[in-house]
Parts: structure tokens; sequence; C-alpha cells
């Protein structure tokens, strides 16, 4: 994941004191809502897809490989391997609150979830399968074509295979972080370091291209503007989302960094031109440690290595 800040000049924050908070509505940052209401049996059919190793060349992995619901919707590698067992070429973005941004993958290639699906699916790197392909393993299981019948009405097609896939996708938001939580008016959710994280990331510009439901997701931004970040290639990326990003090391497209903290202190150097303390560094961290969600009630963690 890659925090990208654009270049704003400003001045030091104020001491925040605790408990005190502007109203939720002039800030720039919204809490994520609960996921939307679906057709429970699409839902559960789209799960089941999401798992299944059917959907790649060979069986050999499933969209959960890379995208483990279970812990932090990514994966805790540098950069994920193809099938044939070179690696990707982009660190993988979490599945968690992909809904929320207005392109999806670090070049912004696809609008829509069921887009990016089909993409994957065909992509020969990744899953390695044409959707024809798919839709033959699919419909010799007896089991999965009563699924998709009663769900769709039909046999498995390509419409609905990737309709099942976006449906299940779209219910992975996180609600209830504790920053959302402070948003909503519980005053004493945050400590003073996170709320004067919050209020310097704020003043110093972070907030400029992190912002919105998704604290980031929707824009692109000019990497490396001061100083060199990490790959050099693409220059321009979409603004990754901030939300549950403790969870989701390492750090950047290219999956350069491990720490947060060292993630935090380059984003300044390299994108505002100012060196950070480690006072400032330490209290940036405490506020997106904050960002952290529930998926399911339970808070996310970190994949482990």
């Amino acid at each position: 994941m890659l925090l990208v800040i654009a270049a704003t000049a400003a001045a030091e924050p104020q001491a925040q004191i605790p408990g005190m908070q502007a109203p939720a509505d002039q800030e720039p940052i919204t809490p994520v809502p609960l996921p939307p209401a679906a057709d429970p049996l699409k839902l559960a059919l789209g799960e089941r897809l999401f798992a299944d190793p059917r959907l790649s060349h060979g069986g050999s992995r499933a969209c959960t490989s890379c995208h483990d619901t279970r812990t932090n919707g990514a994966s805790a590698n540098r950069l994920d391997k193809t099938i044939d067992g070179t690696k990707l070429p982009f660190n993988t973005s979490t599945i968690f609150n992909a809904s929320l941004s207005f392109r999806l993958n670090w070049e912004g290639s696809f609008r829509t979830l069921e887009a990016q699906a089909e993409s994957a699916l065909e992509n020969q790197r990744v899953m390695g399968r044409s959707i024809e392909e798919v839709l033959g393993k699919l419909g010799a299981d007896r089991d999965i074509q009563q699924q998709f019948s009663k769900a769709y009405g039909h046999r498995p097609d390509r419409a609905s295979l990737l309709d099942a896939i976006a449906t299940y996708e779209r219910s992975l938001l996180t609600p209830g972080s504790r920053f959302d939580r402070w948003l909503s008016g519980d005053a004493a959710v945050l400590s003073a370091e996170e709320q004067n994280g919050y209020q310097l990331f704020k003043s110093i510009g972070c907030v400029s291209c992190h912002q919105g439901v998704n604290v980031g997701g929707n824009l692109f931004e000019r990497h490396g503007i001061f100083h060199p970040l990490a790959s050099p290639n693409p220059e321009i990326l979409r603004v990754p989302s901030l939300r549950n990003v403790a969870t989701t090391p390492p750090y950047f497209h290219d999956g350069s960094t491990p720490t947060l903290d060292e993630a935090v202190r380059k984003m300044g150097a390299t994108q505002l031109d100012r060196i950070l303390s480690d006072q400032q560094v330490e209290a940036i961290v405490a506020f997106l440690n904050a960002l952290t969600g529930t998926y399911r009630g339970v808070p996310l963690t970190a994949a482990k290595p």
C-alpha cells in the first residue's frame, strides 16, 4: 500500500484538548458505512466463489490466496506471485473497502468490481483461466448449479459469475474503527496523541490526498515529488485508501517499506519536503492505527508472513 500525500505547506498543529472535536460534518474524512443491502443468496454464492480454486488454472489458487479476508484483505508479501511463480509487479492492495474507491488497482485501470474481477480471472499471470473455462468447471458441479439457479434463476453465466463476486466484494466494508466512533461523537475514544496525530495529518497536508470516506482512493497523484520514494514507474498512481493501513504492511506500490513509521517518515520527505520529528511520526502513526475497522464485528489484523 502506498501513502501518497500532496505537497501543502502549513503550520504546526495546536495541542488538541482530549475530548474536544469539530462537528463530524466539518471533517474531511467521513465514517465507513455499513455494508449495502444485498440478496443473501447472491452474497453467499459470491463468498463461495471468492474462495473457490476452480476459478484458477489448475486449481492452484483462489481470490483468497492474495486477498485474505480472515486478516487484512491482502497478504504479508512484498509482492505476491503469479501462477508460474514469478513476482507480480505491484504490492497487493486490500480488498476491504475497495468498493469505496473511485478506481481499482494501483494504476486505476478499472471502474467497477466486475471489470476488475473479469480481468483477474482472464489474466494468465493471476488466475489464468478464461471465463468460459470457469463456467465449464462450475457448470459441471450440480451443487453450485443449484446455487446459481436459486440466486439468479439460471445456470452460471458470465454476468451472474461476475455479479456474485462483486456483490460479495461490496460487502467487505470495515466500519466501527475508533476514529469513526470519534467522528460519530464518542469524544473519549481517541487518546490525546491520536487526536494530535490527526490534527498534524491535516495541518501538514496529508489530507490533501487522503480524505473522504476511504481516506484516499478518490484521485490520482504523482509520487516522489521532492525526492525519490520507491520504484519510479509508474509515476502516476491512484492514491490508495489508508483505511486499515496499520494492518497492511509492507507499504508502497512496490512493497519496499516494511513498517508504517518508516512509510510516514518517507512520505513527509518525498511528498511534502519535510523532515518529520520522531514525535510527529509517532503521533501520525497513532492516528493511522485508529483507522483500523472491523469485519463481521472483529478488528482486522495484519497477515502473517
